[in-house]
C-alpha cells in the first residue's frame, strides 16, 4: 500500500530526514515511532503529498502523492482518511456537518443518503445522538471519535493517524485504540499511525518503523521490535512513553 525508499527532507536548510525507507502492508497497522524531533510528522506529511518526495521515492496506492495531477487527485484523496492530532474539526459546523464535508465535496450522492451515511459513521464511532452538537461541546475523547468518523466518511483504503492519543487519559486512549482496530477490520483499511504512546503501540501495531534523528533505524514486526537488542528500541519500550 505504501513504499518509501531513501527519502530525505530539508526544511530551511536543516536536514529533517535522511535515507528513510519502509513499507506499509495492506490490512496492517504500521506504527511510525521515534522520540520528539525524530521526523515522524515530516514523514506523514510526505505520505500526504504536502512535501515533495525527492530526493527519494514515496508511493501511496501506487502514486507519488506530491506529483499527482488534477485528474488523479480526486481519486487519491477519496481513498485516504486522516485523523489529525487535535481533531481539526470546524467549530462553526455541527458534528454531523463536519462528518458530512467529505461526502458533500467528493460525491454526488443525494442529501438523504449523505444524512444516512453521517448517522452510520457516528454510530460506528459510538457517537449516536451527537450530530447536532458543536465541537467545543465535546470531551477530548468524543472529539477524537468525531474526527475519526469524518476520516472514515469515504470508506478510505488507508487511514493515517497523527498522534491520535495526544491529550487523552489511558482509559479513553484504550477505547480509541479498540475502535480503530474494529473499524480497520470492518472497513478493510490499512492504518498508518504516528505516535509515541507505548501502551497504544502494544495494543494495535502489526509493524514498527522506528526513526532516530531523521533516519529509519528499524523496520519489523511488533514482536521483533519488542525483542530487539537495539538500545534505542529497548529504551523506548521500557520508558512507558516515547518522549
Amino acid at each position: 500500500m505504501i513504499t518509501v525508499h531513501d527519502l530525505s527532507s530539508e526544511i530551511n536548510r536543516r536536514t529533517i530526514l535522511s535515507g528513510v525507507s519502509f513499507e506499509a502492508r495492506a490490512g496492517e497497522v504500521t506504527a511510525i515511532l521515534g522520540g520528539s524531533g525524530s521526523g515522524k510528522t515530516t514523514v506523514l506529511r510526505h505520505l500526504l503529498g504536502l512535501y515533495p518526495s525527492k530526493p527519494g521515492t514515496v508511493h501511496v496506492l501506487g502514486l507519488d502523492p506530491s506529483e499527482i495531477d488534477e485528474y488523479e487527485e480526486n481519486d487519491f484523496y477519496r481513498n485516504i482518511g486522516v485523523l489529525f492530532q487535535e481533531g481539526a474539526l470546524l467549530n462553526s459546523l455541527t458534528v454531523a456537518e463536519n462528518v458530512g464535508l467529505p461526502l458533500e465535496q467528493h460525491t454526488d450522492l443525494p442529501r438523504s443518503f449523505i444524512d444516512r451515511l453521517i448517522r452510520l459513521k457516528l454510530h460506528l464511532v459510538e457517537l449516536n445522538g451527537t450530530g447536532q452538537l458543536y465541537p467545543p461541546m465535546l470531551s477530548g475523547g468524543m472529539l477524537k471519535r468525531a474526527a475519526l468518523a469524518r476520516a472514515i466518511a469515504m470508506d478510505p483504503l488507508i487511514l493515517f493517524c497523527d498522534e491520535p492519543g495526544a491529550g487523552l487519559d489511558p482509559v479513553t486512549l484504550s477505547r480509541l485504540d479498540r475502535l480503530i482496530l474494529k473499524l480497520k477490520e470492518m472497513l478493510g483499511m490499512t492504518v498508518v499511525i504516528v505516535t509515541h504512546e507505548v501502551s497504544s503501540i502494544r495494543r494495535i501495531a502489526d509493524r514498527i518503523v522506528f526513526l532516530e534523528s531523521g533516519t529509519s533505524v528499524f523496520e519489523g514486526s511488533l514482536r521483533e521490535a519488542l525483542e530487539s537488542e537495539q538500545p534505542v528500541l529497548k529504551d523506548f519500550f521500557t520508558s512507558g512513553t516515547g518522549e
